[in-house]
């Protein structure tokens, strides 16, 4: 949480474009994307809202400059291995998104992020130089795309994880009717327990699956 002493360090700093982003994608990350307007985040850097537009022309130009910092975090896949590439690349955008469930819904046809298309063209890239036919490479890419931005959504959507979802699951499992629903007990259940060795999670479980499936393919080419 931002403090009174935080916020008058904030601002006796010069401001500027990137602190301006920078701050931006605080309230977002705190708050939700919705929350962030031109007078909230003067606030946050202890400027009256007037004075941001000497760095950023509206909210729209907030927006597109936040996504872009953030895709700019995502390593991008760059080797001879495509498979573990495509794999280190996916569980960076995926450690990215979690810690900005925000971005991902940001852009849109009308705003394009330089640093995602420098991404696509990557993962496109690897995906060709691994022997894919261009529909195989454009069916895979939105595979691998709908894999990391939809898992990505449905955990920020979830109400708990780690022991707070295991003590939901053993809540719920005391109110289900197991009888009726024995697999969906049985499912729960998986729930209530803490990952054993090695298991490297359900992102990753659905990603190797993923480029396994298209390695199969890639030899029918």
């Amino acid at each position: 949480m931002t403090t009174r002493t935080d916020r008058s360090a904030e601002a006796r700093l010069p401001l500027s474009r990137e602190r301006v982003l920078a701050a931006a994608i605080r309230l977002a990350d705190e708050h939700g994307v919705e929350a962030l307007t031109m007078r909230r985040l003067g606030q946050a850097l202890g400027v009256e809202a007037m004075s941001l537009y000497n760095h950023v022309a509206n909210k729209e130009d907030i927006l597109y400059g936040i996504a872009e910092m953030v895709f700019s975090k995502i390593e991008l896949p760059d080797g001879d291995d495509w498979k573990a590439e495509l794999r280190k690349s996916a569980i960076s955008s995926h450690d990215v998104f979690r810690r900005h469930p925000w971005a991902p819904g940001v852009l849109s046809p009308e705003r394009i992020s330089p640093a995602r298309m420098l991404w696509m063209e990557a993962v496109l890239r690897t995906l060709r130089k691994a022997g894919c036919s261009p529909e195989l490479a454009c069916h895979a890419f939105h595979a691998y795309d709908s894999h990391i931005t939809g898992f990505t959504l449905w955990l920020a959507n979830m109400p708990a994880t780690g022991e707070a979802l295991r003590e939901l699951a053993a809540d719920f499992l005391k109110i289900l009717d197991a009888r009726q629903m024995p697999y969906v007990a049985e499912h729960i259940e998986q729930h209530t327990r803490p990952p054993r060795e090695g298991d490297k999670g359900a992102f990753a479980f659905g990603l190797d699956l993923l480029l396994d499936g298209v390695d199969r393919l890639r030899d029918d080419v």
